[in-house]
């Protein structure tokens, strides 16, 4: 018997089998259920008592799917768990990450303070949209990049004078990580938001010119940037764009965007969230390898640097 169990909430069941499956157990039974009026009831249904619990869920909206986790973080503490780490693929609310104008609430800090009072010991997390989130918690958080498996989806491409772009100022980081990897170039595409989910392209800073180009993005909600800089980078000469984009939230009619865009040939995105009726240019790469290596070496007090360590 292992001294150690992996429970779900209901938002990403898929991917919190394979992570099971790949350290050889199985996910703890617990039973969620919602009341006529939608109000969440949570159970496990086997002993956690000194057990080093990880709970796997990912908090996109809706708001049902944070409250799942605070609820079984709460639930495995007063079970006596001897520790509880939440597995949180896809860290919702990390946009409103700071007071950008006034009268705002800093969500991302908020959430913060639920999991650390509800009762999380520590934090596994993939690609936050700012890392500076990590600064939001008391408790020890890791902070984990999806880069090794999309980058070896590209290479698999076997492209040949490209570029990497980046679709706003903050992401360059990242593209650069990844034009150094692969060899690509690097391309600035600067935008503006008047609104939320509101962009428009400005200029394109790099020569794209005949060049295959992948655009790299933490994540997609509406679909609207990504594919207005797609347009933007084939009006400029560009040839072949791909996309890679590790939290594909995709929300609205953003697969069928997709799906209908000529610009786009192809985009990897991760199972940090599940994804229904996808198109065919969207491949799914799996993260069960890297959550599952995650927490077999936080279990064994070991370092896990090496996985949160971007591709540079």
């Amino acid at each position: 018997m292992t001294d150690f169990k992996i429970a779900s909430g209901r938002s990403n069941l898929q991917l919190a089998e394979r992570v099971a499956e790949n350290l050889g157990i199985r996910l703890s039974e617990t039973t969620i259920r919602n009341f006529s009026d939608n109000e969440i009831w949570v159970k496990f249904e086997e002993n956690v008592r000194g057990i080093d619990l990880f709970i796997i869920q990912s908090t996109f909206a809706p708001a049902d799917n944070l409250m799942e986790l605070l609820m079984l973080i709460d639930a495995a503490k007063r079970a006596s768990a001897k520790r509880v780490t939440a597995v949180i693929p896809y860290f919702g609310y990390a946009r409103q990450d700071r007071k950008d104008q006034p009268r705002v609430s800093i969500t991302a800090k908020l959430v913060a303070n639920l999991l650390d009072r509800a009762g999380a010991d520590r934090i596994i997390s993939i690609d936050l949209h700012s890392s500076q989130i990590q600064g939001f918690f008391d408790i020890p958080f890791d902070h984990l990049y999806a880069s090794p498996v999309l980058i070896k989806a590209l290479k698999k491409l076997n492209l040949q004078n490209f570029a990497v772009a980046s679709p706003d100022v903050g992401g360059v980081k990242t593209a650069r990580a990844y034009a150094k990897r692969i060899g690509g170039d690097l391309v600035l595409v600067d935008k503006r938001r008047p609104a939320h989910n509101v962009a428009e392209i400005v200029h394109i800073i790099g020569n794209v010119k005949d060049k295959n180009v992948v655009i790299v993005d933490d994540m997609i909600d509406t679909g609207n940037t990504f594919i207005q800089c797609a347009d933007a980078l084939k009006k400029n000469g560009a040839k072949d764009i791909y996309g890679v984009c590790v939290h594909p939230v995709l929300s609205g009619d953003a697969l069928q965007k997709f799906a209908n865009a000529d610009s786009v040939k192809k985009m990897f995105v991760t199972d940090t969230l599940p994804l229904v009726n996808k198109p065919d240019k969207i491949e799914v790469i799996s993260v069960s390898d890297i959550l599952s290596e995650a927490i077999i070496r936080t279990h064994d007090s070991r370092s896990i640097s090496t996985l949160f360590e971007i591709e540079r």
